[in-house]
């Protein structure tokens, strides 16, 4: 759609007819010599209309109108104003806390099929289409084996964050869980958000091995931050290899120190039900902003005009030659 963004300049369209009402051209009558043999006394001297105003034609009354008129239309800044276009301020800063230790390898984990595969496999495929589900939200991704990585800053790019958490394996980070460091890490990650509605959720298979920060002491600086941790174990508390137990009580108390909620996940279904409890536990909508696209078309008109002025001087000066190759014939 065409707009303008001055249409008020458009009002002095009928400016030049004022001019010409209020301050009318000059006429003077002045007492001159008339020489009748003015032709066989003025040899080789160049005659002008003198004092003669020549009318004006139809043609250049147009041709001057005209220019007027892109003038005006130039200074109304003419735009093309294109379809709205809207966009979405995030409502929630989500981040996923991943255990990529070497016990996420061990098959146990029921996928919506039956068959049995690995937890991180389980993990990742309902994982998957979490991220995917985040309209509103900005999504931010922390591994952590025996350390503890930041994979993916928040952003709202998820088939990047979809992309970089298909790469992930077992023992990629070491073979140890560091619980305490990845909620560290997390809150570090949450400093720079500007979002009230701050949410961890933190998937392990194990226990706390020598984080630097206990995650008890990490729970209660989140808490202090605002942020609010959702665990879920998806290992077996009863496993037989110790480093393939899940520590329930601290993982219970994260969740409690923060506001969050403990869940267990051994399947797929039931990891796929906590992610849509903890979905609709803080659904929010983040603020909408429109704006239409604007193109600014000034400059065609400015070009029109130039145009016109370049053709009009080309075609005078072809004139005026023309006109001066009759007169010297006349005299030859």
């Amino acid at each position: 759609m065409l707009e303008l963004a001055f249409p008020w300049a458009l009002a002095a369209l009928p400016l030049p007819l004022l001019v010409l009402w209020l301050a009318p051209p000059r006429r003077e009558t002045v007492q001159a010599v008339r020489i009748p043999f003015f032709e066989a006394t003025s040899a080789g001297l160049d005659k002008g209309e003198g004092a003669v105003v020549l009318p004006r034609t139809r043609a250049q009354m147009a041709f001057a109108w005209t220019l007027w008129a892109l003038v005006l239309v130039t200074v109304a800044q003419p735009q093309w104003v294109g379809a709205p276009v809207e966009r979405s301020e995030a409502a929630r800063d989500v981040m996923l806390a991943v255990d990529i230790s070497g016990s996420m390898h061990t098959r146990d984990f029921t996928a919506p099929d039956g068959t049995r595969g690995s937890r991180l496999d389980g993990v990742k495929s309902v994982l998957d289409g979490f991220i995917a589900g985040r309209r509103d939200d900005r999504i931010g991704l922390v591994v952590f084996g025996s350390a503890a990585y930041v994979l993916v800053p928040f952003t709202r790019d998820t088939a990047a964050a979809r992309a970089l958490l298909a790469t992930l394996e077992p023992g990629m980070a070491g073979q140890n869980t560091m619980l305490g460091d990845a909620i560290g890490l997390s809150i570090r990650s949450f400093e720079a958000s500007k979002v009230e509605a701050r949410i961890l959720i933190l998937l392990s298979d194990g226990t706390d091995t020598g984080s630097r920060m206990a995650p008890a002491k990490a729970a209660d600086i989140a808490a202090q931050n605002g942020v609010t941790i959702h665990t879920i174990a998806v290992g077996d508390p009863d496993a037989s290899a110790e480093a393939d137990k899940v520590d329930i009580a601290t993982l219970e108390g994260i969740a409690q120190a923060t506001g969050g909620s403990f869940n267990r996940a051994e399947d797929a279904a039931g990891l796929a039900a906590i992610y849509d409890q903890i979905d609709a536990a803080g659904a929010r909508e983040g603020a909408t902003t429109s704006w239409r696209p604007r193109t600014p078309l000034a400059a065609l008109p400015a070009a029109a005009f130039v145009l016109l002025v370049l053709v009009a001087y080309a075609a005078s000066l072809a004139v005026a030659r023309h006109r001066r190759a009759r007169r010297r014939e006349a005299t030859a």
